[in-house]
């Protein structure tokens, strides 16, 4: 059964571009990614094999983390140059006080789901009332959830809560639970497909969310004016830009070397799901979805307040180099 830590593959350090440059002084840049090497990261391998951290002048480290909860924790602590999060976890991360800020957007679409089994009896979400609901990661889930039933005239209460850790699809699969929430739209979708058990998915910003940035870079707060940071974003926008235009090409960049174990059907499919969904201006800031995200978890007292925008997410100033 497909497992999505195996198929991703576990890459703790990626290596440098297998085209030769000139070597010129860069400066050294350690990019925490937020899990194991996977198409969420296009842009950023693209920006690697492509050269275009190099003429940027930077020299960047990839680490896949061991434990997805390392990138804030290291990032605050000044282990870290660079970090790819969630929009959403950033909001609860600074609430508990985390001297973390939002610094340009990876993938600017919420990817989070609430799926069945297509071939199932939900047809609707006012047909979860008494099922079994999976998730991962309490919090954020639970109010994804319980906004969601809101919108069917339903309550938290009416379904019942599962932790399955991060086996989503097996465990769907398998009748342990009826639905899952948290499963990613461009994979958990797939990984059922290929299994041959097609899911039907729900989108919470259909059902009463407000839209939100998936994967965005964070920065130490006390870093936001360091040029570095925005020549590293311009990279990842430029490698954005020719990864659209040049698709084929990208996936052979993203699978070569020691990623070509990647090179199966899961990840295929996965990269084609995400084109679309990048960024392609990463260090635009859109200020009402950040306040309306931070306003939603504060109604449902996942945050103590609406903090002021520019204390966690900024729009860096244009590079100097």
């Amino acid at each position: 059964m497909f497992n999505r830590r195996t198929l991703l593959a576990a890459l703790p350090l990626l290596a440098t571009p297998s085209l030769l440059r000139a070597q010129a002084a860069r400066d050294p840049v350690t990019l925490l990614l937020d899990w194991f090497v996977n198409p969420d990261h296009v842009p950023i391998i693209v920006a690697q094999e492509r050269g275009d951290f190099a003429r940027a002048g930077l020299e960047v480290r990839i680490v896949a983390p061991a434990d997805p909860n390392d990138p804030p924790r290291l990032i605050g602590a000044r282990r870290g140059d660079i970090g790819v999060f969630y929009q959403k976890n950033l909001h609860l991360a600074v609430d508990q006080g985390l001297p973390l800020t939002r610094v340009g957007t990876l993938v600017a679409t919420p990817l989070t789901t609430v799926t069945v089994l297509r071939d199932g009896p939900i047809r609707s979400l006012a047909d979860l009332r008494g099922k079994r609901v999976g998730y991962s990661v309490a919090g954020f889930e639970e109010a994804i959830m319980g906004t969601m039933l809101e919108s069917v005239g339903l309550r938290l209460a009416d379904i019942r809560l599962v932790n399955v850790n991060f086996a989503l699809a097996s465990a769907l699969m398998s009748g342990q639970v009826d639905a899952i929430v948290g499963g990613f739209r461009n994979f958990e979708l797939h990984q059922l497909d290929i299994e041959g058990r097609p899911g039907r998915a729900f989108f919470p910003e259909q059902h009463g969310l407000p839209a939100y940035d998936e994967l965005i870079y964070i920065a130490h707060r006390d870093r936001a004016r360091d040029p570095i940071l925005r020549r590293f974003i311009d990279a990842t926008e430029a490698a954005t830009h020719f990864m659209v235009n040049n698709t084929e090409e990208s996936w052979r960049m993203f699978i070569a070397g020691p990623r070509r174990e990647l090179d199966n059907e899961l990840n295929r499919r996965a990269f084609a799901s995400t084109i679309t969904r990048f960024s392609l201006s990463p260090a635009a800031l859109d200020r009402n979805r950040y306040e309306r995200m931070a306003r939603f978890l504060a109604d449902r007292r996942l945050i103590r307040g609406v903090p002021a925008l520019e204390t966690y997410a900024v729009e860096l100033p244009g590079a100097t180099r």
